[in-house]
């Protein structure tokens, strides 16, 4: 029995520890799918507003071309070399400046010459005149045929003919040396000389003239542009309902900006409409006059035009991101009460201070999806996140 030694025995619970090991790792899988069930499950966050409430004017846009509100093509009257020109090639003149002037000294002779007639011409009435007079004492005795009166008669009718053709010769030999100093006919900015000094100009009645320089008005400066046959229309259908009238006397307002500006900044009035439509482009012709103090705008630029299509008036905006396109409809996705996206199918108008005006299809107080489009589905549900929506004025 001494040399009996008992051996230890293997620890107990190898087993149970693997049993727990097992259940551990089964808590562990069950909290994890129970998690994924619960994220799975989840609606998708959306961000959604009311669509905004705020008074607008809707306007038609159109693209326009500055023209000048007078231009004028300046040509020599009189035909002579050209000895003098009084402005700077582009400078602001004003109506009667002198710009040019022709050779005088060959009409100073004509107009002298016209006088030395009219002399001549004044005294040969004078003598008719006094030879009228001694007829007529002749003729009451009877010392003179009648017809030898009326030839006295006629020489006096004569020489007051020829007095009236030499006065009308001086004033054509005067207007002729006037047209020699050819003056601005209009206030505004002249162009380039055309001619040079020393060169031979050609005047008269012709058509064959020579140009000399053009002169066009800027301030104010007009700005065409053409609406289309259906805005024609609309204009037409508001001004017979009265809503929308024009500004007093001054005719519809009018806002235009150059191509590198952001604000409407340009204001004025719609002041010429054309008579017709053009049968075949279908649009109307019609013309604004803008103020243009120190000639800020050129003739021949092109500006974005708008007109007031409406009074001012209250309207739902939302942006225009929020809108989704169903082949020819649109829609906005809006979520209910208890969370499921609904989509309406909504009317939409230009663009206004940034956002797409809605002229109907959704409620003041519905909830528009703004932001997370691509997480809602019809009738789906989703969270919703509240958000803003923003008025962007003058864009």
């Amino acid at each position: 029995m001494r040399g009996y030694r008992r051996h230890p025995t293997r620890p107990e619970g190898g087993a149970g520890a693997s049993l727990r090991l097992a259940a551990v790792a089964l808590a562990v899988l069950l909290t994890l799918g129970i998690g994924t069930g619960a994220r799975a499950q989840q609606a998708p966050p959306v961000t959604v507003s009311a669509p905004l409430q705020h008074e607008i004017t809707e306007w038609n846009e159109y693209t326009g071309q500055f023209v000048a509100s007078e231009s004028v093509e300046v040509r020599a009257r009189v035909s002579g070399y050209l000895t003098e020109i009084h402005f700077e090639d582009g400078q602001f003149v004003k109506a009667g400046d002198l710009l040019f002037v022709i050779d005088p000294r060959p009409f100073d002779i004509a107009l002298a010459s016209a006088k030395a007639q009219l002399s001549q011409a004044e005294a040969r009435l004078d003598l008719a005149n006094r030879q009228l007079a001694r007829a007529a004492e002749l003729r009451q005795r009877d010392n003179i045929p009648a017809s030898t009166y009326d030839e006295r008669v006629a020489e006096v009718r004569e020489a007051t003919a020829a007095v009236e053709v030499a006065q009308a010769a001086i004033r054509s030999a005067q207007l002729d040396l006037d047209f020699t100093r050819v003056t601005a006919p209009l206030s505004g900015h002249v162009s380039r000389h055309e001619v040079s000094i020393g060169n031979l100009v050609f005047g008269g009645s012709g058509g064959n003239t020579t140009l000399l320089t053009t002169i066009v008005a800027t301030d104010p400066i007009y700005c065409q542009f053409d609406i289309s046959e259906s805005d024609l229309l609309a204009y037409q259908r508001a001004a017979q309902q009265g809503t929308l009238k024009p500004d007093g006397n001054a005719g519809l307002p009018v806002e235009a900006r150059l191509s590198d500006e952001k604000q409407w900044d340009l204001h004025g009035q719609l002041n010429f409409v054309e008579n017709q439509v053009n049968r075949s482009a279908g649009t109307l012709r019609v013309r604004a006059s803008f103020a243009n103090p120190g000639a800020r705008i050129l003739a021949g630029q092109f500006a974005e035009v708008r007109l007031p299509a409406s009074a001012p008036h209250q309207a739902l905006l939302i942006p225009d991101a929020a809108v989704v396109s169903d082949q020819s409809r649109k829609l906005l996705m809006t979520v209910a009460a208890d969370g499921r996206v609904v989509p309406k199918l909504v009317e939409l108008g230009p663009l206004e201070g940034g956002l797409r005006i809605v002229r109907r299809g959704i409620a003041p107080d519905d909830r528009v999806i703004i932001d997370g489009l691509m997480r809602a589905r019809p009738g789906a549900k989703v969270t919703p996140e509240p958000g803003k929506i923003e008025f962007q004025p003058g864009s």
